[in-house]
């Protein structure tokens, strides 16, 4: 499992990079460690609070065919945003399209980077 967590880990933080440097609305004030922290508490609430809230919005998420679901990623980015003070999204609309950007890279390199949870 803890191997999974740094899997997880190190693709957000590519993830969170990318984001920031394609969007201006979204920042880490160019300083390593604040995007290293960012990436841990972004996997620590995708993997902790992520799970909760997407089961206690099962109603929502299938009224809107999953469109929810999404939105449930840009508030996990939010809980970052408020417990990270250096990474910081600027409107709704930035967090959005950093949402679309970290699930896109995420999802590029779950297949490219090993995962210690998967059996090959």
């Amino acid at each position: 499992m803890s191997r999974s967590l740094l899997v997880r880990w190190a693709s957000n933080a590519v993830a969170l990079f990318v984001a920031s440097w394609a969007l201006s609305g979204v920042d880490y004030g160019d300083q390593w460690w604040t995007l290293l922290i960012a990436a841990a508490v972004f996997t620590v609430v995708n993997w902790s609070v992520k799970p909760v809230v997407a089961v206690l919005s099962i109603p929502f998420i299938v009224v809107t065919l999953g469109l929810f679901y999404f939105l449930i990623n840009v508030l996990m980015l939010y809980v970052t945003d408020w417990l990270v003070p250096d990474f910081e999204i600027e409107t709704f609309w930035w967090g959005v399209l950093a949402a679309i950007i970290v699930s896109l890279v995420n999802s590029v390199l779950h297949r490219v980077l090993p995962d210690g949870d998967r059996r090959r």
